[in-house]
């Protein structure tokens, strides 16, 4: 009886541990540079404000004229909130700066750290974690 409940106990432990394992790997940065940053001027296209992650898409025109559509993604609402970002504080058509952690196979996309609007207002994605 007792080794049985070991073995149920250990079958629904290892269940769960396996079960996880995507959840840890959704949550990677593993695909972004940990140290190298990038720094663009453009556009608002879109904000996705959304779970579990925010993507603000930002057009960027190249000295030829070309636009690029650059995605910094960025943590859920819950979180920008925190750090006093909402959609409205990023209408299509913002013009603005921002930096970020650029995807390693030179895809244009990386994880959002800063940026500031036109009119000089700064935002910090990462702001929304800080312990008040």
């Amino acid at each position: 009886m007792i080794a049985r409940r070991a073995w149920a106990c250990l079958l629904t432990g290892g269940v769960l541990v396996i079960a996880s394992l995507p959840v840890f790997a959704h949550h990677s940065a593993a695909m972004f540079e940990e140290k190298k940053t990038i720094t663009v001027e453009g556009v608002v296209k879109e904000f996705q404000y959304t779970n579990p992650h925010s993507w603000l898409l930002v057009d960027v025109k190249d000295k030829s004229g070309k636009v690029t559509t650059w995605g910094f993604e960025a943590e859920g609402p819950s979180t920008l909130q925190r750090a006093g970002i909402r959609p409205s504080e990023f209408p299509v058509g913002t013009k603005l700066t921002i930096t970020g952690r650029p995807m390693k196979d030179g895809r244009p996309a990386a994880i959002w750290e800063s940026a500031v609007r036109a009119d000089g207002k700064k935002f910090n994605p990462r702001e929304g974690f800080a312990v008040r």
